[in-house]
């Protein structure tokens, strides 16, 4: 095939492809459009999650008539005049690819009145082709409807997600600038999902509030800026303390001179400030401002501009770690310790030895009538039992050779306890240090996992429904993956809107909070990746949810039974996130360190 220029319309649609890949993709870059032209009100309508429509108004600046249509030519901006002003950009957007982008896509509405003008301006363009250009009544400001966004791309609405989906990343695009904008009042109104509204009063905690409920904002402790010299990063913002933790970074957000960025540096510098202070595979809740000057941040390293390159990039994430850890060590308080109440049942006669690999099947896939039976034959249950007596294990198979053999730990004789976090016991080669946390962590994780495996869940009905309000993506998973939820122990029912009630949860979870502990759940699906299945870290968080903590007092006959059961887990030398639940000090060690040997 011979080379040659793509026609006009053609190359229009490969860069609109670059800049806008899905509704929340215009949504967003119209939203700058409107902070660059100084809008202190913006609203955003969504109809079909964004498919069908897209309106967005502010009160800004306006665009003089003489330069409405320009505005819709590639490249055409008044952000950038020459190679000089990219060193050091001050404006969100600075391409001129955002209007001609979308309208090469859609049928756009636009409806303008600059503020020196007195007339507004009326102008349409239907896949990238002018159909009307008039005067018409209009406020100072811009109004933009999209409408039938990829019509003319069925390819890619192929690849657009649920309306829930859709409406969701919408929302989340809307809520970071209305975090990096506290002073800009913005409005969200979808056809389906919860309705969002920032105050505009330049209270960031009052935004937090509106994004992440009040009690979160409450409990957010403030990073002031330092009084360094200029040429130093400025970092303030919001983070939560170490007991405000969450399943999944989702809940974090940093803005580069008030531009949201995505920067893995950044995010590794915060959490490593948490170090100490938080549990693993546990991240806070932040939003972080970092202020530098203009030409130290390069903005145009991304398509969509979501990535920063930072000419200092050691001095940053200095800042970042020292601003969060003081205001960690100096406003953070002691965290309460969540006393739960431990509810275990008397040990069964151990089972004999069964080889089979860690993960011998696919992770809680619904077994058989016959392989039921053999389960709860494992478990130690009969027809007649209560299905409170339920005994931990994992799914076995006996053709497959384990990774851990079961009874590989020894009988242990408890002695007591140390620092309220760790169980002393004598083994026959020594002493073992047992950490109480994780160990019950161990026993919880594959006890879910043999209950929802044989499909018995033991359900603790709540005397009072707990009520809980979830974001779209949040249903959407509820509704996709309710099996797998109920198999946990879960009885969520709609209650209008975004507000459902949980009726009943894991028995296992005992005094814990059960809007937590769904809320963990979800996020944790939502996160996705790794190797583990949405099953898998599902029962993670009921495990941990579950355990007794560090700092627990526990009777001679608690940590008894905790070693029994310990010593009946499949894979008893881990937790489930993969920390040891104890360590082994030797009779010849401890022989060597008193000279004896």
């Amino acid at each position: 095939m011979p080379i040659r220029l793509l026609r006009p319309d053609v190359s229009s649609k490969i860069a609109a492809g670059e800049v806008i890949e899905r509704p929340a993709s215009a949504v967003k870059e119209l939203i700058e459009n409107s902070l660059d032209a100084g809008a202190t009100r913006i609203s955003v309508e969504v109809r079909g999650g964004g498919s069908e429509l897209i309106r967005i108004s502010d009160n800004g600046v306006g665009i003089p008539a003489n330069e409405v249509e320009l505005a819709f030519q590639r490249f055409a901006t008044s952000k950038v005049s020459s190679v000089e002003d990219l060193d050091g950009i001050k404006t969100l957007g600075f391409r001129g690819e955002a209007l001609p982008s979308i309208s090469a896509v859609s049928r756009v509405t636009l409806v303008t009145r600059y503020e020196r003008e007195s007339e507004g301006t009326r102008f349409e363009v239907h896949d990238g082709e002018t159909v009307g250009n008039e005067p018409a009544g209009a406020p100072t400001g811009t109004t933009i409807t999209v409408r039938q966004l990829f019509r003319n791309l069925p390819a890619r609405q192929k690849f657009l997600k649920t309306v829930g989906t859709e409406i969701s990343r919408i929302q989340i695009a809307v809520t970071r600038y209305a975090l990096a904008y506290p002073e800009v009042r913005f409005e969200l109104n979808p056809d389906k999902g919860r309705k969002f509204a920032s105050p505009g009063t330049g209270d960031l905690r009052a935004v937090v509030a509106a994004v992440y409920g009040l009690q979160n904002a409450e409990g957010m402790l403030d990073m002031t800026p330092s009084d360094e010299d200029d040429l130093s990063p400025m970092v303030w913002g919001l983070v939560s303390p170490p007991s405000m933790d969450r399943a999944n970074r989702s809940y974090i957000c940093f803005f580069v001179n008030r531009r949201w960025v995505q920067n893995r540096f950044l995010s590794f510098a915060l959490e490593q400030a948490y170090h100490g202070f938080m549990a693993e595979r546990r991240f806070p809740m932040g939003v972080v401002n970092i202020n530098l000057p203009y030409e130290d941040v390069d903005v145009n390293a991304h398509p969509a501009k979501a990535e920063v390159r930072f000419r200092r990039e050691n001095q940053i994430f200095g800042a970042v770690q020292q601003a969060v850890r003081h205001a960690l060590v100096t406003y953070s308080p002691v965290p309460e310790v969540n006393r739960l109440t431990s509810g275990h049942s008397p040990s069964h006669a151990r089972t004999q030895a069964t080889s089979g690999a860690f993960w011998p099947t696919t992770p809680f896939a619904r077994p058989s009538p016959s392989e039921r039976d053999r389960l709860a034959e494992i478990a130690g249950w009969t027809s007649d039992h209560d299905a409170a007596q339920t005994h931990p294990i994992a799914d076995v198979t006996p053709e497959s050779e384990p990774m851990i053999p079961k009874n590989a730990l020894p009988v242990l004789r408890v002695l007591g306890q140390v620092q309220t976090t760790y169980i002393v016991a004598e083994g026959p080669d020594g002493m073992y240090l047992i950490d109480q946390h994780a160990a019950h962590e161990r026993v919880m994780f594959e006890r879910v996992q043999a209950q929802a495996v044989a499909s018995t869940p033991e359900i603790q009905s709540l005397l009072e429904p707990a009520v809980v309000q979830l974001n779209p993506e949040h249903q959407e998973l509820l509704e996709a993956q309710g099996e797998i939820i109920g198999s946990l122990g879960f009885a969520i029912e709609p209650f209008g809107g975004d507000t459902f009630l949980i009726r009943g949860v894991p028995a296992l979870l005992g005094e814990g909070d059960p809007a937590r502990a769904l809320m963990d759940i979800l996020d944790l699906m939502a996160d996705g990746g790794g190797f583990e299945s949405w099953e898998e870290r599902a029962a993670y968080s009921i495990a941990c949810h579950s355990a007794i903590r560090a700092g627990k007092v526990l009777s001679h006959q608690e940590m008894m039974e905790l070693t029994r059961q310990l010593e009946d887990c499949v894979q008893p030398n881990t937790c489930p996130h993969g920390r040891p639940t104890m360590i082994h000090l030797s009779s010849s060690r401890l022989e060597r360190e008193f000279g004896r040997t």
